[in-house]
């Protein structure tokens, strides 16, 4: 079976006249909103949608940035860096409590990676803890077990940056 597909002749496939109708508007027609608040919505719509929550606080001289969700491909893996990027530029010292992160893709490992390689370049600390069996089963496949500083627990990598020290939350 073959098929051709001959083009139309340009006059009949465009047409360069366009008539402006004004009508009133009635009950059924739709109005769109002002900029202001169609990037209000667009943004409202974007944080509900994003399956990452990241939380962080201080913890002596480190910040530890507990993550809940997935760190997939586009938003969520772009916010992880954003926020793990201003922390290791201010502190120098991070823990990502990857304890409440329930999936994980290529993106999310390339961005743990990245994220790893940016803290070398500032001579900062970045460390990783209780990650799931799931996410420590990928980081050991991956052979990033050991590249970064992943550490069972929060406590031990907490511990990890004080030798000696114990841990408020043990």
């Amino acid at each position: 079976m073959l098929f051709f597909m001959i083009p139309k002749p340009i006059h009949k496939r465009l047409s360069i006249s366009m008539e402006i109708v004004m009508e009133p508007p009635d009950s059924n027609s739709q109005t769109w909103l002002p900029p202001q608040q169609l990037v209000a919505l667009v943004t409202q719509l974007k944080e509900s949608k994003l399956k990452l929550s990241l939380e962080t606080r201080n913890c002596g001289s480190v910040v530890v940035v507990h993550c809940q969700g997935r760190i997939v491909y586009r938003d969520e893996a772009t916010e992880l860096s954003r926020v793990v990027g201003e922390i290791l530029d201010q502190s120098g010292r991070v823990v990502l409590d990857l304890s409440g992160v329930s999936a994980i893709d290529s993106a999310g490992i390339g961005e743990l990676v990245f994220l790893h390689t940016w803290a070398q370049g500032r001579k900062a600390e970045l460390k990783c803890a209780g990650a799931s069996a799931f996410v420590s089963n990928l980081l050991h496949l991956t052979n990033l077990d050991s590249v970064l500083d992943v550490h069972p627990s929060l406590c031990e990598a907490l511990a990890a940056f004080q030798p000696g020290a114990v841990c408020a939350e043990c």
